[in-house]
């Protein structure tokens, strides 16, 4: 009887590490994608806009300003694809300029029209391409430091992409969204979340796949 107990308690302590040992993994996995790099002042907020959970981004952003840590915000957007483009040669007109929602929503946040800069980048659809696009737009503007406001689980390659793509050219920096849903320490228990990170470590795959073959 007394050899059944030891038996059961051992098994609940082996279990029971299992479990710690299960959620510091897991854990990890989430917490390495996320960084944070704010600086006292940059000379701009810059808004990424592929991904997911834009308005977190706009929160983040317009806080930035507000504290005067960014002189300005910046947003991209205008995607579009050959059928759209189609049905523009068709004569089909948009009811709105592209940027008229994201402007409407940094203004609601407290952030001067006139202080922000609004970029075209009709064929940006990842974070490569839209950073080829925008970070050129913000050199030819004088720029040559800027904050890059994104999801938490995207602030890590966010960062390593433009830093690379942009050494001695421009100082990035990283704020990931304070307001986003993403939680590092609890992830897998989200459906919505585990397909973040899977996503995520696939473009980093994808990343340095396409390096190799470059």
């Amino acid at each position: 009887m007394i050899l059944d107990f030891r038996k059961i308690f051992l098994v609940v302590i082996f279990l029971a590490f299992l479990i710690v040992i299960h959620e510091k993994i897991l854990s990890g996995i989430g917490s390495f994608l996320v960084v944070q790099d704010i600086p006292a002042k940059a000379e701009a907020a810059v808004i990424l806009n592929t991904g997911v959970d834009i308005y977190p981004r706009f929160m983040e952003a317009a806080d930035l300003y507000k504290q005067a840590r960014a002189e300005k915000v910046v947003i991209n957007g205008n995607r579009k694809t050959e059928t759209l483009r189609g049905l523009e040669n068709s004569g089909y007109e948009p009811p709105c300029k592209w940027y008229a929602e994201q402007i409407s929503v940094l203004t609601h946040l407290g952030v001067t029209k006139d202080h922000i800069l609004a970029i075209s980048a009709e064929d940006a659809y990842e974070t490569i391409s839209e950073a080829k696009t925008v970070g050129e737009t913000l050199i030819n503007n004088g720029m040559s430091n800027v904050i890059i406001s994104t999801s938490k689980f995207h602030s890590r390659r966010a960062r390593h992409i433009w830093s690379k793509m942009y050494k001695g050219r421009l100082t990035i920096y990283i704020a990931p969204a304070q307001n986003d849903p993403f939680n590092p320490k609890a992830w897998w228990k989200s459906g919505r979340q585990i397909r973040w990170v899977l996503s995520e470590y696939g473009a980093w795959v994808y990343y340095y796949w396409m390096k190799i073959f470059d």
